[in-house]
């Protein structure tokens, strides 16, 4: 078993050092490839899993502060709900809980050390572990808002010598975890959606010292390359582009970081930030170690649909041609997979600039072409058209009429294909409404990707939400989303039901005596997909819905509903992930996409989950359920 994990281990891009039982990092490796080579629960016997252990987060609540995570929702309460992935070093296991930093005995779930701060919550995403060195011991090195913080990792208590008593002020907040590559620890920026405001800079750090070795100018100042795709002065003050996403991932041998930003501020109206807007949209590429610029690749053009890039590349060696060639595969919530050469940017499969629809918005700027991958085909659905109205067959009768009268209400829904931009509308206009696929959370979200180096499949979790609505101009006091309403800009996105921020495409189904049987979607399903693509040839392996939506009937339910979280994949032959709004965690066949197990949550699994090997010998897989981590093993 020994050898064949060392020749597995081989196979990665940047995971040699890692030893088989442990999970570091938020994704395993630095190569974001969320795989593991244990193989202990195979397809054979998942069906056998039950529940090992459970850790309840027992931080006391405090109020959500959306200064330091723009994600959080304003006054409600936090510290005992989380999203996280924990690590496990030598059997030992590290966990975000609330206002708490906890090790566990990995076998058990008994508490090592707790660490509780004296203010604020930890990063609701995870922890990172740096292995110190002949000058400092282990540590678990965290965020809480703008504070970067270092624990000794052998007791839970501060370490006085990284920062100023264990302390860093970033300044500007980040609510992902630290990418740690050598001594060098580096993290995003958690800015919110806001034109103007802090920079989305991403930073690094000394894991030593705490002193600040670098920073990336997300926009490009003058002189500087980027800079010339912001025209008329757009890219002053400009906030957003930011790494946003939990994690970034690196090529260990080759000392390159990976970065994906979000959109420039704001979402929907760019009249203020002609030009292609770098470093937008795009995956960047830098030297690790001082922050020099390599190479980037734009996935979108001047974004007007608030489709980020929140997951970092997976990287794998993939063979095409009888070539084999250092690959990453980038997605996002456009729900495009670029497949690129890691060293240099360039698309393995070719990508084409192609026109796309224009709006007529008064001083918008558009771009002419958005970028295309030849291959893989889209994995989300990018367009829309009247045959693709649900009918009863795909739901129900209530259902189908609920959604034909929304389609009147808005006077159709208007779309001309990918990248279809929002359209004006005039007051006293009749409705004519806009639509985008995919829209609001994706396409792909911040759970990214998985890869098995072994197949050079990538598994991702997929869903087709809309997003509807229209650009007018602005009315005074309109709710028009976040950070918009103190603004300049002129327009924002309105909707049948009144200004913004978000507007779905779903419909109530009400029964006889008008009660409400369900909500849903009001396009064709599946609504929701885990897919594998073969990295090697561009193709979609195979695909499967992913959820069930238990309101509809019998032989009805299988149609995919999942959240944005992503999935895991091991040396076994097998795929888990949680993600889906159904409370279900579900592991499925690598090879064949077939469903082979499914536990029956208490809460919602919408974290990444992870797998280890503790020292009893056992192999575990763990995900985090709401405000239960729960841990699974074979009896």
């Amino acid at each position: 078993m020994r050898s064949l994990w060392i020749l597995l281990l081989a196979a990665l891009p940047a995971a040699s050092q890692i030893a088989p039982a442990d999970w570091p990092t938020y994704t395993r490796d630095l190569a974001g490839t969320k795989y593991s080579p244990l193989d202990q629960i195979t397809p054979d016997n998942v069906a056998k899993l039950a529940t090992a252990w459970t850790f309840s987060l027992k931080g006391e609540p405090v109020r959500a502060d959306p200064s330091a995570d723009p994600f959080a929702i304003p006054g409600a309460m936090v510290g005992t709900t989380s999203a996280a992935t924990p690590i496990v070093v030598a059997g030992v296991m590290y966990l975000p809980a609330g206002r708490r930093v906890v090790a566990l005995d990995a076998a058990s779930g008994v508490e090592i050390w707790s660490y509780t701060l004296a203010s604020g919550v930890a990063s609701q995403r995870g922890v990172a572990y740096w292995p110190g060195d002949r000058q400092n011991p282990p540590r678990i090195l965290f965020t809480s808002g703008a504070k970067l913080i270092a624990l000794n990792a052998n007791t839970g208590k501060i370490d006085p010598g990284f920062g100023n008593e264990g302390t860093v002020d970033m300044v500007v907040p980040y609510s992902g975890v630290p990418t740690i590559y050598k001594n060098v620890a580096m993290i995003g920026a958690t800015v919110g959606e806001v034109p103007v405001g802090p920079t989305g800079d991403s930073r690094a750090y000394d894991a030593r010292t705490g002193a600040k070795l670098w920073d990336f100018h997300s926009v490009p100042r003058p002189g500087e390359k980027g800079h010339e795709t912001w025209l008329d002065d757009g890219w002053k003050s400009r906030s957003g582009v930011n790494v946003w996403g939990w994690y970034m991932t690196v090529d260990e041998p080759r000392g390159i970081v990976y970065m994906t930003f979000g959109s420039a501020a704001a979402n929907y109206w760019g009249g203020d930030r002609p030009g292609a807007n770098l470093f937008a949209n795009s995956v960047v590429a830098l030297d690790a170690q001082s922050g020099k610029y390599k190479w980037h690749f734009q996935t979108i053009h001047h974004d007007l649909w608030d489709a980020d890039l929140p997951p970092a590349p997976s990287l794998i060696d993939i063979v095409k041609d009888g070539k084999k060639i250092p690959a990453l595969a980038q997605i996002g919530k456009a729900g495009w997979m670029f497949i690129l050469d890691r060293t240099n940017g360039k698309a393995v499969f070719g990508v084409e600039e192609r026109p796309v629809p224009k709006g007529d918005v008064p001083g918008e700027w558009y771009s002419p072409t958005q970028p295309f991958p030849l291959k893989p085909p889209p994995l989300a659905r990018v367009s829309f058209k009247s045959d693709d109205l649900v009918t009863a067959e795909d739901t129900t009768p209530e259902h189908a009429q609920a959604c034909r009268e929304l389609w009147e209400k808005s006077g159709g829904f208007f779309n001309a294909g990918p990248f279809t931009p929002w359209g004006l509308h005039q007051d006293g206009a009749p409705p004519k409404t806009y639509i985008q696929f995919p829209g609001g959370t994706g396409g792909v979200n911040w759970g990214g990707m998985a890869a098995d180096p072994r197949s050079g499949y990538i598994f991702v979790n997929s869903h087709d939400g809309a997003l509807t609505g229209w650009m007018e101009k602005k009315k005074a006091g309109g709710n028009y989303g976040r950070g918009t309403e103190g603004s300049a800009q002129p327009y924002d996105r309105g909707g049948v039901d009144g200004p913004g921020p978000y507007h779905g495409f779903s419909a109530s189904a009400k029964d006889a005596n008008g009660k409400v049987m369900g909500t849903w979607p009001c396009q064709k399903p599946p609504w929701a997909r885990l897919i594998a693509v073969n990295a090697n040839t561009g193709d979609i392996a195979w695909q499967t819905p992913l959820g069930l939506v238990e309101g509809l009937p019998e032989g009805k339910q299988n149609v995919g509903s999942s959240g944005s979280a992503g999935p895991l994949a091991t040396g076994g032959g097998l795929v888990f992930i949680g993600a889906t709004n159904d409370r279900r965690f579900r592991a499925f066949e690598s090879k064949t996409g077939q469903e082979l197990w499914a536990a029956k949550l208490a809460k919602t699994a919408n974290a990444n989950p992870m797998t280890y090997q503790a020292k009893n010998g056992k192999q575990y897989v763990a995900i985090m359920a709401t405000d239960t981590l729960m841990v699974f093993a074979l009896p």
